[in-house]
């Protein structure tokens, strides 16, 4: 048996940023209420981080200051996957001597892979990885999706210990709790699927709601855990329209907007993303008001 990264709900959580950088005193302030607020784990520079247009150097500080910031209270997950194996391998290595509690390691974008390339590049990383790997499948963004048997392969590497699965196909979700057993953990990169994944036998999910509903997102895992079943496939449903309204625009734009609604960051993104529509805006706004946060 693999150790467990973590169990319930770990934040995707975004990097505020302003013009000059990333704004770490709100990101400090962020993560504190995070953990104050009852989440499982945090999980650094993934896509709802924006890493995909931060520059090395700010990747690899926004890692070592979440690190330091979190001091050992809940564990810190970063991601560090790119299409391009060699530069991966050194993000991790970095992800590593920070003393993160696992890295999270997304498909190759772009250039995609077979499914033996997939299996040779999550290997490498892995080997040298002194944290456990988690798997990233997003088909959506990247192109690119692991399949089930490649996912099973890689269950055999002792460093790699999880998926993330995110390709909304609850058919091959299923297909990949069948054939890893115990051998693998699997989380929901979505959502809307927590309740779902978690009856096959899912871990928890890494989440983008949590970023503005921390409590509840993991209220949905603690019901589910306790025997309460119903109770957390009710909360899922009531928190259904806020989880729509923060994927009406990709993300992280709608997150963004939530975050800086309630006074955690400015509402700054990279280009190509820019600030979210002003109809979605006020959509997003007034789910956020059924459930009080704003």
């Amino acid at each position: 048996m693999k150790k467990t990264v973590f169990t319930g709900i770990a934040t995707a959580i975004i990097t505020p940023l302003n013009k000059d950088g990333i704004d770490y005193e709100a990101f400090g302030r962020l993560i504190d209420w995070q953990i104050e607020e009852g989440v499982n784990a945090l999980v650094v520079c993934g896509t709802t981080g924006e890493g995909s247009t931060l520059t090395d150097e700010e990747h690899r500080a926004a890692i070592d200051f979440s690190v330091k910031r979190v001091n050992g209270r809940i564990p810190v997950i970063a991601g560090t996957g790119s299409n391009d194996t060699a530069y991966a391998i050194e993000l991790t290595k970095h992800a590593c001597e920070c003393g993160v509690d696992g890295v999270l390691v997304v498909t190759p974008y772009y250039n995609k892979a077979t499914q033996k390339g997939l299996i040779e590049m999550f290997t490498a990383i892995a080997d040298v990885s002194t944290a456990p790997v988690i798997l990233y499948n997003v088909p959506s963004r990247t192109g690119c999706n692991i399949e089930p048997k490649t996912v099973a392969a890689l269950a055999e590497h002792p460093n790699i210990v999880a998926i993330k699965e995110a390709s909304g196909n609850i058919s091959q979700i299923a297909e990949i709790i069948h054939l890893v057993g115990d051998k693998m953990d699997v989380y929901s990169g979505n959502d809307d699927q927590i309740v779902p994944i978690l009856a096959l036998g899912g871990k928890g999910c890494i989440s983008v709601l949590s970023n503005p509903l921390p409590k509840k997102s993991v209220e949905i895992c603690d019901k589910f855990f306790a025997g309460d079943v119903k109770g957390a496939a009710e909360l899922q449903l009531e928190l259904l329209p806020l989880i729509n309204a923060l994927f009406c625009e990709v993300n992280p734009i709608p997150v963004k907007s939530a975050m800086s609604v309630m006074g955690y960051c400015d509402e700054y993104l990279r280009s190509p993303l820019t600030v979210m529509e002003t109809e979605h805006r006020n959509k997003l706004i007034e789910e956020m008001k059924k459930q009080g946060l704003v």
